[in-house]
């Protein structure tokens, strides 16, 4: 299906619905037993795998300059791709709250599935995923939906990516307890960009006949659900005013789409597709204040082929998670009342393939060693809840930290049954 066309049809079958999305039910079960911290939270997801050596150590100079403190020169011959991008704060983010230079992803599964799925439900998995259904285990979003206040509203739980399918998965879990009546309601922005080059499934990893297998049948699941502009889930139905409110965002952002409105949102005269991203998970903060935003990136990934293009991403996500804090600041409700935690999936491989760029670098996969499972985990917020300025250089937390320190500063970590817990409160960030 041409984008036009799909643009236009989902304005006409929009019912509340973006992408591949799910509308959530009003009301919780019960509210949180625990204090909250603040009242929102952002995680956004810096994936696509992304190794220490280029962003921590610095091995091509600083690449996130927005991000972390350090004026080390980018190598000459990166830095002749780079775009002029400039740096938004005064002050790298790591100020504004807590760096983990040396988190941990502690598996030797190094998909970014497998990554996203950790990072969401807090808990490893143990063998190649099935890209084909939902996870079985539940998901921070239905955490949330199940455990939180029942004076929120399905508008303030929120995913966002640009991975119709696979990622759009883990909006919600098999789990008897939890699945479909508490997924978070799920945002594509690729449909909403009529030139961008999106291919519907771009495989790039080397598998093994059984994961192969599996790819295949990804690939095949993901090109046919993307010519279905809608697929609503009826377990469920919103209120009439969320509904309603809903619709009129879809038909906003449907009506930006035609009238060009993404050509250059930022002004910046480049926009990726992680920088996309993030401006649509902007959008949604803007409208609807949500508590819970989760949002992922995923650009770097060109680095099994192109490790220039790689640095080059780097440098534009680096730009984009600050736009990103920037926003959360400049909005009112959100300002001074969010945590926004940043984190790769995975890392990378300590060792190059043979493949070469047209710079002469050469490529890196994430099979899985010991380098894959090093990333890095920035922790902001207001100074009365997250230690400021706070470079923590040793060893310490992982990706099963995610979950129960979102659960914990939005109060309802206690009511979550403990065999669902693996990980812990990354206190060390938290006053």
């Amino acid at each position: 299906m041409k984008r036009k066309e799909f643009i236009q049809k989902a304005g006409l079958l929009t019912a509340g619905v973006i992408g591949v999305p799910y509308l959530l039910p009003t009301g919780r079960l019960f509210a949180g037993t625990g204090t909250r911290s603040v009242n929102h939270v952002v995680l956004c997801m810096f994936a696509g795998g992304v190794r220490n050596i280029e962003t921590m150590q610095k091995a091509e100079g600083n690449l996130l300059r927005n991000m972390i403190s350090g004026s080390e020169s980018i190598t000459a011959d990166i830095a002749s791709l780079m775009d002029n991008l400039p740096t938004l704060t005064n002050s790298p983010l790591s100020q504004y709250g807590t760096l983990y230079k040396n988190f941990r992803y502690n598996s030797l599964l190094a998909g970014h599935f497998q990554g996203n799925t950790v990072a969401l439900t807090g808990a490893y998995v143990d063998s190649f995923v099935n890209f084909n259904d939902y996870t079985p285990k539940p998901s921070i979003f239905e955490f949330y939906h199940k455990h939180n206040s029942s004076s929120t509203t399905a508008k303030n739980n929120w995913w966002i990516s640009n991975s119709p399918g696979e990622n759009e998965l883990l909006s919600q879990s098999l789990d008897a307890n939890y699945g479909g009546k508490y997924a978070a309601n799920f945002l594509c922005p690729n449909i909403f960009i009529p030139n961008n080059s999106y291919k519907p499934v771009d495989l790039c990893s080397t598998f093994g006949a059984p994961e192969k297998k599996s790819a295949d049948e990804l690939r095949t699941l993901l090109n046919n659900s993307f010519n279905k502009p809608i697929q609503v889930n009826t377990n469920f139905s919103n209120t009439p005013q969320d509904k309603e409110d809903i619709d009129a965002f879809v038909n906003t952002l449907l009506a930006d789409a035609n009238a060009g409105v993404y050509t250059d949102p930022w002004g910046t005269g480049v926009m990726s597709g992680d920088m996309y991203n993030i401006y649509f998970a902007e959008r949604v903060i803007k409208q609807f204040k949500p508590e819970l935003l989760c949002v992922n990136m995923t650009d770097v990934d060109t680095c099994h082929a192109n490790f220039s293009n790689y640095c080059v991403n780097l440098h534009r996500a680096d730009y984009a998670v600050a736009h990103l804090w920037q926003t959360i600041q400049n909005t009112p409700g959100m300002k001074d009342d969010t945590i926004m935690i940043v984190v790769p999936e995975h890392g990378r491989d300590g060792v190059h393939n043979t493949v070469t760029d047209a710079q002469g670098r050469k490529g890196i996969d994430h099979g899985g060693d010991n380098v894959s499972k090093e990333i890095f985990c920035m922790v902001l917020g207001p100074s009365n809840v997250v230690y400021q300025n706070n470079i923590i250089n040793g060893v310490e937390g992982e990706s099963i930290d995610i979950v129960p320190t979102i659960a914990s500063v939005l109060g309802f970590l206690p009511d979550i049954p403990s065999n669902y817990i693996t990980g812990k409160v990354l206190k060390s960030a938290l006053k």
